[in-house]
């Protein structure tokens, strides 16, 4: 996913009311992936809003969806689109997993 792409994701995140959107740059880390999306839902019902919304995204932009979460009772939904991955949590679920303090030393993407 090329940086424009990652500028209408955000969009679409803030759009529906994503709180603390962050893209962290993962090129420089051995994880097979250019970017992790973290942002966090107010609700599980807004983190399948976020999810759907995403998917949605991807597809109507014939961007890569190799795998997303399809429950609902999680504290964490992760969907794979390639070169970008998407992790939308839980309040609870983003201070437990704290992806951003595990990966502190990739670059924050500002936009």
């Amino acid at each position: 996913m090329l940086m424009e792409s990652l500028k209408k994701l955000m969009r679409l995140i803030l759009e529906k009311k994503g709180s603390n959107p962050v893209i962290l740059d993962m090129r420089k880390t051995p994880i097979p992936t250019d970017y992790f999306v973290v942002v966090t839902a107010n609700s599980r019902v807004h983190m399948r809003t976020l999810r759907d919304s995403i998917v949605e995204f991807l597809r109507m932009n014939g961007l890569p969806l190799i795998y997303y979460d399809k429950g609902d009772e999680y504290e964490w939904l992760l969907i794979d689109a390639g070169d970008v991955v998407i992790h939308i949590f839980t309040k609870k679920g983003r201070e437990f997993y704290d992806l951003e303090g595990l990966w502190i030393d990739a670059e924050r993407i500002k936009f």
